[in-house]
Formats: C-alpha cells, sequence, structure tokens
C-alpha cells in the first residue's frame, strides 16, 4: 500500500498508509492521546479526526487546550443544540450556529417564542443525545442537490447561504436526524459531550442587518468534563459581581443617556479623572521614549480614508458621509487616526536625520457599530485610542518595534496584568485578496514581528487570518482575575500606507525612500481598557489609580472639623481624599465606604484629634494602627511611587 509521511510539531517524521485519518495517527500514539484528541491540523487546515490524509502532510493534534480543539468540541455542541431544538419545535428554521471564543451559539426562527424559561428542556434533550454518541459524519454535496434538500425543508436561510456558496465547495454534516450545511470540522460523535449549559436568550438580526428579521439567539457552552462546568459556573457568578456596567454605576464612572445615543458613553467626574490618570501615565511613558503629542480633527474628507483603504474595508461600518453645502464635498466621522498622521508626516519633507518620527494622540474615533453588538464600554460607537505612529528607516524598525513591546510590558506590570500571551496575527495564505500590499513587504513585515518577539522572550501563539489589511500585528492576549482571556494591546507594522500617501524621507545617499509605519496602541482603546481594568480588579483599583484613595470618617460630629482639616492636608500633598461626615455610626460608615473599594479608611476622633493623629485602616485588611498625618501621607506616596516606577 502506498505509504505518505507525516511531520509533527516536533519535526519527528513517520510514515503511514495512504488514506489513514488523524485518529488512527493518534492511536498508533497512545490510546490516551487517541481519548483527549478532538480536531486535527493537517497542512495548517484544521479537520475532523475521521478526514482521510493522502499525501505527504504536517499534522497537529487538537486536545482541549488548543483553541482548535476547542472550537470542534463547541461547532460540534451548537450542531448537538440545534438537533434537540429540531426535536423539540417542529418545523424551526436555522440561521447559523458557530463556535464562539467562550461556547457557542445557534440563531433560530421557532414557531413558537423560546424564552430562558425553555432551556432547561433543552439542556434535557441535548444530554439524552450526547449520551446516545451520535456519530458526526461528513457528506460532500453538489449545490443543486444542497438548494433541493433545504427547498424541501422550506429553510429560507439556509437556501441564502447556499446560494452564497461555490459549487464544489459545499458539505453537509449529519447527528442523529439533524443535517445542516457546515464546513466543519466536528467531534467524530455527541459522546464526546460530559457536561453543558445553556446560559442565555437573546435577539439577533438575520446577518446583521436591521432590515432582516429578527432571530432567537440561544447561547451555550460544553465541556468534557462535569467538573470543568462546575468552575465555568462558579467564575460566571464572579463575573456578574465584576461586571463593568454594574461596578461603573456604583463607582459613579460613566453613564449612557438615550438622549445622547446609543453607544456613546458619558464619562462622569470620577470616570474622567480616572481616564485621565490613565492617558498622563502613558504620556510620562512616551516622553522618556521620545513621543511627540499631535492633535487631529474628528472628521476628515471621504477621499483621505478613500486613499488609506479603510474606507473600502470599513466604509459599511462607519457612519454616513456628512454632505456639505459644497457640491460633492464630503466628509467622515474619523474610523481611524492613522490617514491623519500621515498626513502630519508629509507636514514638510523629511530626512533620514529626522527618522525615526513618533507622533502619538488620545484620538477619538467612530464606528457604526450594530445596536445589538453594543456592550457598555467595551463595544460602542465612539472610543478613544491611545493611538501612536512611528516613521522609520528599516534600519530602525526592529529595535522600535521592541521599545514598543517594552511599554506594553510596563503596563502590564503596572496595572497588575501578570498572565499574557503574545500573539502574532499574520495573513491568511489562502486568502491574500483580503489583503493590499506586495508579498515581498508582507514578508519583511512578519519577518520583523516574529523577530521581535523572539528577541523578548515573549511567550507566543501564531494565528493566520488576523493581521489587519494592511499588515501584520502582535496582539496581547491577557488573562484577567478571574481566567477569561481579552485582547489588550497592539502593535502593526506596515508598508503599505507610506505607499499609499507616498510618504518620503531623503536618505544618505540623497535619494528618496520610503519610511516604514509602526502602529501601537498599548491601550487599544481607552473605553475598553477601562471596563477591562474594572473587570480584572473588582474595581479595586490600584492605590495610584484609585479614583478616590482615602475616605476620612469623624467618630461623630463633634470631629468633623479636624477631619476636614486632615483631608485638606491630605490634597494637598497630592492625595485624592473626601471626608465623610454624616450622621451615622462608625461601623456603618466602614461598610460602606468599604463596599466603594476606597483603599484607605481614616478614623478620627478625641485621641487623634488631640494627638494629630488618624487611625489607618486598609481596604480588605483592618486596622494598621495610628501615624500622623506627615507619616500616612509620607508612606501613601511611597506606595504609589513603588507601584508606578519603571
Amino acid at each position: 500500500m502506498e505509504q505518505i509521511k507525516i511531520t509533527f510539531p516536533d519535526g519527528s517524521i513517520r510514515e503511514y498508509a495512504k488514506g489513514t485519518t488523524a485518529m488512527q495517527i493518534a492511536e498508533s500514539i497512545s490510546q490516551r492521546l487517541a481519548q483527549e484528541v478532538l480536531s486535527a491540523t493537517v497542512n495548517g487546515q484544521v479537520v475532523d479526526l475521521l478526514r482521510p490524509i493522502d499525501a505527504d502532510a504536517e499534522l497537529k493534534l487538537n486536545k482541549w487546550e488548543d483553541p482548535e480543539g476547542k472550537h470542534a468540541f463547541w461547532h460540534t455542541s451548537s450542531h448537538l443544540l440545534a438537533e434537540a431544538l429540531e426535536n423539540l419545535y417542529p418545523g424551526i428554521k436555522f440561521g447559523i450556529g458557530p463556535a464562539i471564543e467562550n461556547g457557542f451559539y445557534y440563531d433560530v426562527d421557532a414557531p413558537e417564542p423560546i424564552t430562558e424559561a425553555d432551556l432547561p428542556k433543552i439542556e434535557k434533550k441535548m444530554e439524552e443525545l450526547a449520551r446516545s454518541k451520535e456519530p458526526v459524519v461528513r457528506t460532500d454535496v453538489s449545490k443543486a442537490d444542497a438548494l433541493r434538500t433545504f427547498t424541501e425543508k422550506g429553510d429560507q436561510y439556509k437556501l441564502e447561504l447556499i446560494g452564497d456558496l461555490q459549487d464544489g465547495t459545499i458539505s453537509f454534516y449529519t447527528n442523529g436526524r439533524f443535517t445542516d450545511l457546515c464546513r466543519g470540522p466536528h467531534l467524530p460523535n455527541t459522546g464526546y459531550i460530559k457536561a453543558l449549559k445553556l446560559t442565555s436568550v437573546a435577539g439577533a438580526y438575520w446577518r446583521g442587518n436591521e432590515k432582516n428579521k429578527m432571530l432567537t439567539r440561544i447561547y451555550g457552552i460544553s465541556f468534557p468534563k462535569k467538573s470543568m462546568l462546575d468552575e465555568y459556573l462558579v467564575m460566571l457568578e464572579e463575573a456578574k459581581k465584576r461586571d463593568h456596567r454594574k461596578l461603573g454605576k456604583e463607582l459613579e464612572l460613566f453613564h449612557f443617556s438615550p438622549r445622547v445615543g446609543q453607544g456613546l458613553p458619558l464619562w462622569l467626574p470620577k470616570g474622567a479623572a480616572l481616564r485621565e490618570r490613565l492617558e498622563n501615565f502613558l504620556r510620562s511613558v512616551q516622553k522618556k521614549y521620545g513621543y511627540e503629542q499631535v492633535i487631529t480633527p474628528h472628521i476628515g474628507m471621504k477621499d483621505l480614508y478613500v486613499t488609506s483603504g479603510h474606507y473600502a474595508k470599513y466604509g459599511k461600518d462607519s457612519f454616513q458621509p456628512i454632505h456639505t453645502p459644497d457640491e460633492g464635498e464630503e466628509f467622515l466621522l474619523k474610523p481611524m487616526n492613522c490617514p491623519h498622521h500621515c498626513e502630519i508626516y508629509r507636514f514638510k519633507p523629511r530626512s533620514y536625520r529626522d527618522l525615526p518620527l513618533r507622533f502619538a494622540e488620545f484620538g477619538t474615533v467612530y464606528r457604526y457599530e450594530m445596536s445589538g453588538e453594543l456592550h457598555g464600554l467595551t463595544r460602542v460607537r465612539g472610543f478613544t485610542q491611545d493611538d501612536a505612529h512611528l516613521f522609520v528607516r528599516p534600519d530602525q524598525l526592529l529595535e522600535e518595534f521592541e521599545n514598543v513591546i517594552d511599554i506594553v510590558l510596563y503596563i502590564f506590570k503596572t496595572l497588575r496584568f501578570n498572565e499574557y500571551t503574545a500573539q502574532i496575527s499574520l495573513r491568511d495564505p489562502n486568502n491574500k485578496e483580503k489583503y493590499i500590499g506586495t508579498d515581498e513587504n508582507w514578508e519583511k513585515a512578519e519577518s520583523a514581528i516574529i523577530q521581535a518577539a523572539r528577541d523578548k522572550g515573549l511567550k507566543t501563539v501564531v494565528e493566520y487570518g488576523e493581521a489587519a489589511f494592511y499588515g501584520p500585528k502582535l496582539d496581547f492576549m491577557v488573562k484577567d482575575a478571574i481566567g477569561r482571556k481579552w485582547q489588550l494591546g497592539t502593535i502593526q507594522v506596515d508598508y503599505n500606507l507610506p505607499e499609499r500617501f507616498d510618504l518620503t524621507y531623503t536618505g544618505s545617499d540623497d535619494l528618496p525612500h520610503r519610511p516604514i509605519m509602526i502602529h501601537r496602541a498599548p491601550f487599544g482603546s481607552m473605553e475598553r481598557f477601562v471596563a477591562v481594568l474594572l473587570e480584572h480588579t473588582g474595581g479595586k483599583f490600584p492605590l495610584w489609580l484609585a479614583p478616590q484613595q482615602v475616605v476620612v470618617m469623624p467618630i461623630s460630629e463633634k470631629f468633623n472639623d479636624y477631619a476636614e482639616k486632615v483631608s485638606k492636608f491630605l490634597n494637598n500633598c497630592d492625595i485624592r481624599s473626601e471626608v465623610d461626615c454624616r450622621n451615622e455610626k462608625i461601623g456603618k460608615k466602614i461598610r460602606d465606604n468599604e463596599l466603594k473599594r476606597i483603599p484607605f479608611l481614616l478614623i478620627v476622633g478625641e485621641r487623634e484629634q488631640a494627638e494629630e493623629l488618624v487611625s489607618v485602616r486598609v481596604q480588605g485588611e483592618g486596622d494598621k494602627g495610628s501615624m500622623s498625618c506627615r507619616q500616612f501621607a509620607d508612606y501613601l506616596n511611597d506606595l504609589v511611587k513603588k507601584e508606578t516606577e519603571m
């Protein structure tokens, strides 16, 4: 029988009979591996374990801890959900049912409303079907057969999807009596799914278009072990307590008003002060690295974004053009800062001696997100990026990129994000038409990012197809205090915008040369970063950042004047202090202010007033004894200094 060579991630090579499946290969290595593997990556493409391999290939076997393994697990779970729904609701129609970052969902058009109260019975049916260990079988079909199948079922949503597909690229997957239009990959059978939970029901417009029908979206999550589900549910409860929308209201940081508009946050005084401290913190870091602040308008001519390529890529996600009285004149609310910074570069001729140039801006941009996608501060229509664009010579690229990595890592250290992975986001090699620029420039940009990450010793993963349309990226994936992953901070190498804007500098040879552009945003957006920081800390910010660092609490009204004197002294020492002079017992004041997550509570009474002391209580730690106001101020400011020192 003809043999094929299989190359494994460690570089080892084994020979197998042509047509061997990834599952058979796993079994040949160990039975335990065969029990744990969920999908396979063959020559960069994720496939079912039971798909025959007919030629020499590079093979990676994906388990639960691999994103590709989870994806197959949750994708199969979405089909299991659909099968249960078809059993319970005859005549139901199906939209799409993908795996997502945490679990899965299915959009359905049901003959009767499905609510949260219906989820337990749907879960029960899913568990019953999972125990049956139904095989998940792939079938390649012609476009004509696919159309015939879903015409007979009367499912207009699948027919619409099939209409967009090319003949010869269509496949069905069947588990039990349920058949779905799907590319896969999937688990070999439903028995892998040992524990599941349907988490919520929401509305979703078909294909994300508000003009289409609103479908019912059912979210869920599943695991290969019940203990994993139990841990997840505990985390979910903790996440509810940490929801930034809840904490933002309690701490009076931000507000959304329907009169202002969806997705347009209003920053309240304490929230605005918090943002200002974050911005000043980054400004001070940037100053040490030679950045210059710039300011650009909130709008720009439409042609500016046509030149950059942003209009072609993101025009449909932008607010509609603003038409002026001048015929043919159109502006857009700024969706990106980079085209404006390119124009600042073009302000005057540049020499090789001028580079690198580092332009930084806290620039507010606007994108028309669908109303169903908006979520607190994490998904808004107007947000401020901590944006900067560096214009460098080729010989400066690596050093400048690594300096940006240093800034990102310093921010993570200062804000207590201790667990992170650097994701190297590259072009999809099989779909290059999504991107602009030459292969040569893409290869140089990707090589620079890979080299910089290696030089800095970063823990990295590579994701194909996640690059920006104009260049590859290094995205920082941060794990928060309860184990959730967030994308915070991005650095991008761009050879293409300098070409589109015809940016040049005069080299030492007196000839024109093209600079390379580095895009970077360590926070990403101020809105999203504050949301993530709120949920990471549970509202207990680092001392240097806390909206209110100290509350002074007199034990009775007789000591209000002394409390005000203490607070005034602390404020003069750059310590954010307020007085709680309510006519309440001291125990209630302590409880109320601990709920506000104020780091230090100072109690003053007869002894403290007589000896000019304060009794110090630390959030979550209790009493720390008495000290003078000066001693306390020096102590607190020393703590702040240690938190932020480079």
